[in-house]
């Protein structure tokens, strides 16, 4: 059994906790606010995001971070994709060569445009990359906490680190796929957020099945456009991490992000639909830094475009509809010359 320290208290990093601490781990879990931690202690379930769900008396509850991190030989960062950066700073005196750190969060950071493994091995250089694993895949917290069976893939610049993290996480209900393509996985794991605000917006204009069902698929096409810019396997965007995690993100009433793109397409502002949610939508920074991205490989991703005019530069939502329905005709296989064999 492990001792994992879980930095995160919202509903993936409390719904992780939870499993890890049934399969038997000693797990830790940090709440950032001690009001918060106080409460959690006291009711043992986390009111805020996973009301109800109990949480086993294995796992310590803290708002002291270097407490929960001190002797735990597996971090788990779970934490909003934006905040990675300054937890893993915040850790540097007691990281150590031999622990092993796996992100559950997704995204890309803003003004560097790297991806989690990147951000937390430039912060924390003592850890080898190759113990830097990401699990992604098509997970809401609210399922896993209630045992319905849910597969992930767990990715890293090592096999054996990857099938690591695979046997601690791997439960009868929660299956754990190896894969080593990172890039890919995280990729494909951070632009589906875009995409399900772009699902939620068409479902506030009031649109249907086939309109979602076209944002997902071009959608999935910009995903592997953009991956293979960046050296990612094509085939990773066919697995859990690519189309699986699109899917439910994009057509799921539990995905946030799909949530507050719906919301604008009702006609709120950004901030209005922010401030109406309790949980963090990642979508919207990320869509940020695949917009810029995109423009630094010289990749063509109209959605993800439309989703940046809409969010930030005061498109209303119809005309970005209008705008990508009117695009020039192209072949369903085209790719952008950089990419062509």
């Amino acid at each position: 059994m492990h001792t994992i320290a879980v930095f995160g208290a919202g509903s993936w990093g409390t719904a992780l906790a939870i499993v890890l601490a049934k399969k038997g781990h000693h797990v830790r879990l940090w709440v950032r606010r001690a009001e918060a931690a106080a409460q959690m202690i006291e009711e043992r379930h986390n009111p805020s995001y996973l009301p109800g769900l109990e949480i086993p008396p294995n796992v310590v509850i803290t708002s002291d971070l270097h407490n929960c991190a001190r002797g735990a030989d597996l971090w788990l960062m779970a934490t909003p994709s934006q905040a990675v950066r300054s937890v893993a700073v915040s850790l540097s005196d007691v990281a150590t060569q031999d622990l092993r750190i796996v992100s559950v969060a997704k995204g890309i950071e803003n003004g560097t445009l790297l991806t989690t493994t990147q951000v937390i091995h430039q912060s924390l250089p003592i850890v080898p990359l190759e113990h830097i694993t990401v699990l992604y895949g098509p997970s809401h917290a609210e399922e896993v906490a209630e045992s319905k069976p849910t597969t992930i893939v767990a990715a890293s610049h090592s096999l054996d680190t990857a099938h690591e993290v695979q046997d601690i996480f791997m439960t009868d209900r929660l299956r754990v796929y190896v894969n080593p393509d990172v890039m890919g996985v995280e990729i494909a794991g951070s632009v589906k957020n875009v995409l399900a605000i772009a699902t939620g917006i068409a479902e506030g204009l009031g649109y249907g099945d086939n309109t979602k069902a076209a944002i997902v698929t071009r959608g999935l096409a910009e995903i592997r456009r953009l991956g293979m810019a960046m050296g990612a396997e094509a085939i990773t965007f066919g697995g859990l991490a690519g189309i699986g995690d699109l899917v439910v993100t994009c057509m799921s009433r539990l995905s946030r992000n799909r949530h507050l793109g719906e919301l604008i397409g009702r006609g709120m502002t950004l901030k209005q639909a922010e401030s109406s949610m309790t949980m963090v939508a990642e979508g919207v920074r990320t869509t940020q830094s695949v917009h810029q991205l995109a423009e630094r490989h010289g990749i063509e991703l109209p959605i993800t475009a439309a989703v940046h005019k809409i969010l930030f530069e005061g498109m209303a939502p119809q005309l970005a509809v209008d705008e990508l329905m009117s695009r020039e005709a192209k072949r369903e296989d085209w790719l952008p010359d950089i990419l062509q064999d």
